[in-house]
């Protein structure tokens, strides 16, 4: 706020969700002058704007909800509104007044009684529809003054009807970590380190449930492919109708309704990916951020925040607890825990002392393998354990992180491979329906007959997809039912809850997929787990490959005995030695951080967590423009350093990105580091000054492609 002007009159500093870095300032007009407020949502705003370089104005849109401040895109049609019948008790109180009033009126005192037991209100339908009672009568209740009819939104909530049972009674070893949690001081974040299938939710709930018991609020964040129905389920159960769910994949108007139910107060516990870390629960008392590891919770538009550091600024703003969740956490979590800021609890057994799986490593090169399997990496061993667990009925889960059904089509005769005419990749071969497609743009094109460059007729798929592997399993195990998980399958809304709901109750034998089959997902009769082919992301050219590698083949692994007949886990890979495969089939998160972080330290080059990281990425339809703009950025960035920053910046760079062209774009960045926070808070705050709009800034940054 701006104080008082002249002859009474006040003034805001207002800031819109536009991409400047100054606000506007408006004369406050006089029915508005009860409700603006110093500070109204920017606090958290604020730090949004300041440590990641975004224009203020941005920062505060991405905490409101789509619907909630775009002027083009509408909430929708508005809710339905429901007619309730409300009594006024207008001098009810003496049994002999409503004698009186009653005497020659009984349907209406049953009207008024009925509604007095339902807790002095009722939908209007409800009463006449399925109770049968005379509209007349209700009428005449509110011509008499005993009642008034009130309209209210009804609220659109597609979770509405799904609910789980309570959770069993917690072991000890869960009590004892929700104990130990529960008597931390509330400004300690503390990290729940529990392997797969130790009920590290259950933990969650039990301590939400306190949460909620003295009057408070609390946020559940979880990764967007987690956001299954099954997931609501179960915090529905412990909660009822006080969850609100805010997801991407609702209509602009159910997600509106949800925000305004958590801003109301009518309901107390949000359920949502990233953005939920900004609903607006009241009393804010505690916020989970449950796989704190997954890159989904870094936001890839301006502000290009990170939920779980988000959820954590927001927890000492509002005095709640900030608890993270994960069965391989982050190396920054880590490295926080290591220096004390973050108290560690672990769940280091599952529930019912059953043992983790066993993890066969299947070398590529050498393993025998099934016949007529040349373009798919089959062993034999993994064969055997599909059949077998199939004999016994059983159930399969098969991971590989690639979708289509080939990597890419190829002339055996000149060797050319189609591109994507906006992007600098291969298109991918789809066969359902046959078309190459980019997975970056959207771009398609049919399959060709023949060679673009030389006219060859044949052509030679390269790789393997999901759909291949389908096609695959499907002549394989002709009597198997077979189920496929990945982005091509699950456009719809509800498609995720159908292809579990098909899992769970046994109607599929083996279910395929990308990453979205690696995480959250208990079905007690899967007993092999297989990963087909390891090597997938393993040599990026990032300097996360290996740490994504090794938490997405630990997690699928831990899809494997989670019942009583235990369970098998296959790994197949080129690399069978590497520090990441090794440490996933060890279960152990300690292996893989003491063999990464020392590659992550002097006297190598030094990347996160041993140094702060921000990447400028400059795009645009020129490429000598580009690269032309790439070298000024970090022409200015060395002189920032010298000048301004006593050195303590490292600038490398400029470079093409890996992914060189993107939706059209030529793309070239520069990587700047420092050990100080502050160093990089500086340079990203004098950038926006900046504010060039073909320059991308992204401090702590999950992928460098």
């Amino acid at each position: 706020m701006i104080g008082p002007a002249g002859r009474g009159g006040r003034y805001a500093s207002v800031v819109l969700p536009v991409p400047v870095n100054r606000p506007y300032i408006y004369e406050v007009p006089d029915a508005l002058a009860e409700r603006v407020v110093p500070g109204a949502r920017v606090e958290l705003g604020r730090w949004l704007s300041d440590y990641y370089g975004a224009p203020l104005g941005l920062a505060l849109r991405a905490i409101l909800p789509g619907p909630l401040w775009s002027a083009a895109r509408p909430a929708g049609p508005p809710p339905a509104a429901e007619r309730l019948l409300v009594l006024t008790r207008n001098g009810m109180d003496s049994l002999l007044e409503r004698e009186r009033r009653f005497k020659r009126a009984p349907k209406r005192r049953a009207v008024y009684e009925t509604v007095e037991a339902l807790g002095g209100s009722a939908p209007v339908s409800h009463l006449v529809n399925q109770l049968r009672l005379s509209r007349n009568s209700l009428e005449g209740l509110v011509q008499q003054g005993l009642a008034r009819i009130e309209r209210v939104p009804e609220m659109r909530d597609p979770f509405a009807a799904m609910s789980s049972p309570p959770p069993p009674t917690l072991t000890e070893d869960q009590r004892n970590v929700v104990a130990g949690i529960e008597s931390t001081p509330v400004a300690v974040p503390v990290l729940l380190h529990g392997v797969t299938g130790s009920g590290k939710t259950l933990v969650y709930l039990e301590i939400l449930r306190g949460v909620v018991a003295s009057d408070r609020g609390a946020i559940l964040l979880v990764p967007e492919i987690a956001l299954t129905p099954q997931t609501v389920a179960r915090v529905r159960g412990v909660f009822g109708d006080h969850v609100a769910v805010l997801h991407s994949g609702l209509s602009d108007g159910e997600r509106a309704d949800a925000w305004r139910a958590l801003r109301r107060g009518e309901r107390l516990v949000a359920v949502g990916p990233r953005s939920a870390v900004f609903a607006p629960v009241q009393r804010l008392g505690a916020i989970v951020v449950d796989e704190e590891h997954e890159p989904s919770y870094k936001q890839g538009s301006v502000p290009r925040y990170h939920a779980r550091d988000a959820a954590a600024v927001r927890a000492q703003l509002e005095g709640a607890r900030l608890i993270l969740g994960s069965a391989t956490p982050s190396l920054e979590t880590l490295d926080q825990a290591a220096q004390g800021r973050i108290r560690t609890f672990a769940l280091p057994d599952r529930v019912g002392a059953r043992p983790l799986p066993p993890v066969e490593i299947v070398d590529l090169r050498s393993a025998p393998r099934v016949e007529a399997t040349a373009t798919i990496p089959w062993s034999e061993a993994l064969d055997s354990a599909v059949a077998g667990a199939l004999e016994r009925q059983e159930q399969v889960i098969l991971l590989l992180n690639r979708r289509g059904f080939a990597t890419f089509v190829q002339c055996p005769a000149c060797g050319n491979v189609p591109g994507c005419p906006q992007c600098a990749i291969a298109l991918t071969v789809h066969q359902t329906p046959p078309a190459l497609r980019c997975h970056y743009c959207g771009h398609e094109q049919p399959v060709p007959e023949t060679c673009a460059l030389c006219g060859s007729a044949t052509q030679r798929l390269r790789g393997l997809g999901t759909q291949q592997l389908e096609h695959f399993l499907g002549e394989r195990f002709g009597r198997a039912r077979i189920a496929r998980m990945d982005l091509d399958t699950t456009t719809s809304k509800w498609a995720h809850h159908h292809i579990l709901e098909r899992m769970a109750s046994g109607a599929v034998d083996i279910l395929l997929g990308t990453q979205m089959i690696a995480k959250g997902l208990d079905f007690p009769n899967v007993t092999v787990v297989g990963v087909v082919d390891a090597d997938t992301g393993l040599h990026f050219p990032d300097f996360r490959a290996g740490e994504r590698t090794f938490q997405l083949v630990a997690q699928v692994a831990g899809r494997a005995g989670r019942g009583p007949r235990g369970g098998l886990v296959f790994v197949q890979t080129r690399a069978p030695d590497h520090h990441a495969i090794r440490a996933a089939a060890a279960h152990s998160v300690a292996q893989f951080a003491a063999a990464e972080l020392p590659l992550r330290s002097p006297p190598n080059p030094p990347y996160p967590p041993r140094t702060g990281l921000v990447r400028f990425v400059v795009s645009g339809t020129d490429h000598a423009w580009t690269a032309d703009l790439a070298e000024r950025v970090a022409a200015w960035l060395r002189r920032a350093s010298s000048a301004r920053l006593d050195g303590m910046l490292t600038v490398l760079g400029p470079a093409p990105c890996p992914l060189m062209r993107l939706k059209g774009k030529w793309r070239w960045h520069v990587l700047t580091k420092a050990a100080e926070p502050r160093v990089l808070g500086r340079v990203v705050r004098a950038w926006r000054a900046k504010s060039h709009r073909a320059v991308m800034v992204d401090r702590d940054p999950v992928s460098l492609l």
